[in-house]
């Protein structure tokens, strides 16, 4: 059998057609397109930090974040305080943005929390939000000062979470989620 190809950062800008993918461990995953209710939350948070944000940058899907040559991610939301700045390249985030937010897809479940979970760990991602559309909870994970992730903040229904990167920062989880009938 052919040994699978190891794919890499200049692999990836190699691909031409429209479809959104990360690159893993150097392993290409094709990502599948957000839905409607993610779309919403993602722009009910991103509308939160525009009110809340003083210093930094902020950016949403899709966008390459570069964590290294085999790894390629596009996460929902990046957050990059103002002394870090210069990780913003011409074509994508060059380095660990401060704060990430992932929302779940049925499909992404794993992937999302334990695999990326762990990247985002290992290249020192500040603070991880995941989201989680169905249950209406957010977890915000803050790495430690042994370079592990900790449990921050939690809220699932109803609620607020806090953020420890953009200090003061608290969301109230009926800005986020839509309303149910």
């Amino acid at each position: 059998m052919p040994k699978e190809k190891v794919w890499t950062y200049e692999d990836y800008l190699k691909l031409t057609d429209d479809k959104r993918y990360e690159v893993i461990n150097g392993r290409l995953y094709e990502m599948p397109a957000p839905t409607p209710l993610q779309q919403a939350i993602s722009r009910r948070i991103s509308l939160v930090l525009a009110r809340f944000l003083k210093d930094g940058e902020f950016f949403y899907a899709p966008i390459d974040v570069v964590l290294g040559d085999r790894y390629v991610l596009q996460p929902d939301i990046i957050f990059i305080s103002k002394d870090r700045l210069g990780i913003i390249g011409e074509k994508a985030i060059m380095g660990s943005p401060d704060l990430v937010v992932e929302i779940i897809s049925p499909g992404t479940v794993r992937r999302d929390t334990v695999v990326k979970k762990e990247i985002y760990e290992r290249f020192g991602v500040k603070e991880y939000w995941i989201v989680y559309p169905e249950e209406r909870a957010v977890e915000v994970w803050v790495l430690s000062d042994k370079g592990k992730y900790d449990l921050f903040s939690v809220a699932e229904g109803e609620g607020k979470v806090k953020s420890k990167v953009l200090e003061g920062l608290e969301i109230d989880l009926k800005e986020v989620f839509i309303s149910r009938p």
